[in-house]
């Protein structure tokens, strides 16, 4: 795995992305491995704690538009079937093909009968947002911050973000999130209730390990039924079917028109222009 790392320590895995170059933004090979390295720790009963996080000092900033605009990689692309060699309408199918394997790790995630953390330190936007967001607990270093995104391109939102983001802030802060998009910083994070700490940049590596390793040594097996039982009470056995629905509605988003005005506006580095379609 080029893109992803796991770490063992003890009964702690850390699962690191690192695509700096992108700011940790995924393509389909790195997507690939995202979901491969999460099911690897979500069934491995060796390891009773997961930390997600991002290298070079971003979290993850979601897919990669710059490989979506050119249209995705034939080669990474055409084993998975021969359609996706062909981008005849829009972006949509190259951003399915990410989005399979990311929400198949979601899925994981939200069933692992274990705790993850997401570490976030720097900027989680977009795909990154909703990644951290289905983790069971997420702390953030000071520097961090949070950015819904999708809008910015003209995207409706995916990998968890509309199913999470109402149970975590509540309707009316889940809309202002989605139609007003503020990049929120850590403390405006953790007072809507969208995080669970945030610490010092200086003292995070360690205060992050620290919480592993307590959450690792904890009753394990205690917290594996609470989990189900908090995610039976929270309607998480909905969520495979809301991925289907977020996965086909942005593809159908990203073929749309907004969507090609919005991604030319955005490495044009100018405001755009949507038409509404």
């Amino acid at each position: 795995m080029e893109h992803v790392r796991i770490e063992q320590r003890g009964p702690v895995a850390f699962l690191r992305m690192d695509r700096r170059e992108r700011f940790n933004a995924m393509d389909v090979a790195m997507a690939r491995d995202f979901r491969k390295a999460g099911l690897q720790l979500a069934r491995d009963p060796r390891v009773r704690a997961v930390v997600l996080r991002g290298e070079g000092g971003v979290f993850c900033s979601g897919a990669d538009l710059k490989y979506i605009r050119a249209g995705g990689d034939a080669s990474s692309l055409g084993y998975l079937s021969p359609r996706a060699r062909e981008v005849p309408r829009g972006y949509g199918e190259v951003f399915k093909q990410i989005l399979e394997y990311l929400h198949s790790a979601i899925s994981e995630i939200r069933r692992a009968p274990k705790p993850w953390i997401a570490a976030v330190d720097g900027m989680a936007a977009a795909g990154g947002f909703g990644i951290a967001m289905a983790c069971d607990l997420v702390v953030a270093s000071e520097r961090a911050s949070f950015e819904w995104a999708y809008g910015k391109t003209a995207l409706t939102g995916a990998e968890s973000s509309t199913f999470l983001l109402p149970r975590l802030v509540g309707f009316h802060r889940a809309m202002e999130l989605a139609l007003l998009n503020p990049r929120l910083e850590a403390r405006a994070a953790l007072e809507m209730g969208l995080i669970n700490r945030v610490f010092p940049v200086d003292r995070f590596d360690a205060e992050v390990e620290a919480l592993a390793d307590r959450v690792a040594n904890g009753p394990t097996a205690s917290f594996a039924v609470t989990k189900a039982l908090l995610n039976e009470a929270a309607g998480i056995d909905r969520l495979d079917f809301h991925l289907d629905r977020e996965l086909e509605n942005l593809a159908r988003s990203a073929d749309g028109q907004d969507f090609a005005e919005g991604i030319d506006a955005f490495f044009g580095k100018r405001p755009p222009k949507f038409g509404g379609a």
